[in-house]
């Protein structure tokens, strides 16, 4: 609300007849009060940003109910993370890998190319949706984070169904070293 100071603020005697100064004040209360309700409002009606989750099946602690299984060298595929955003996979086993164990980058020509063909090859191979590539991920010491959130996004984007992340062993350690994708100290 406004409202309008009218007072002359007193006369003096012998001098100049001046025109009084009309003063104005302007009452903000129920600006204020709008303010606050817009921002309450507007609070109350967006949408946070949700975190996005990925989902993880964990097995049992209980060392009864755990089975082992065989599963064929043609199958299985490995990918060792290294240092310097690059990693190493081989088919089969690190003892007696059924190719040669290749370096190689992150992205569509590095190992997504890579897990669509052997994905295909097993698929190939096997005739069974159900028996296709699984992927074993092990991240090194000297990999970080990053890494790992790339390679599972390479899962997802190569429709590669079943994959694990488990630890490495030495002498995988010895190939990435070998191959100058880890150091050691």
């Amino acid at each position: 609300m406004a409202e309008l100071d009218t007072s002359g603020g007193g006369k003096k005697k012998g001098g100049k007849v001046r025109s009084k100064k009309q003063s104005t004040r302007v009452d903000l209360t129920a600006m204020v009060d709008l303010a606050f309700l817009l921002i309450t409002f507007f609070m109350l009606t967006t949408t946070l940003a949700k975190p996005q989750a990925m989902d993880l099946a964990m097995p049992d602690k209980d060392e009864k109910n755990q089975q082992e299984l065989t599963i064929a060298d043609n199958r299985t595929m490995n990918i060792l993370l290294g240092e310097g955003n690059r990693l190493e996979w081989y088919m089969g086993q690190a003892s007696n890998p059924l190719a040669p164990p290749t370096v190689d980058g992150f992205g569509k020509n590095g190992i997504r190319k890579a897990l669509i063909e052997k994905s295909k090859e097993v698929l190939g191979i096997t005739g069974d949706p159900k028996k296709g590539l699984i992927v074993l991920i092990k991240p090194s010491d000297k990999s970080n984070y990053k890494n790992l959130v790339d390679i599972l996004d390479e899962m997802k984007i190569s429709n590669i169904q079943t994959y694990a992340i488990v630890d490495i062993i030495p002498g995988e350690i010895d190939l990435m070293t070998r191959d100058g994708i880890y150091k050691k100290k």
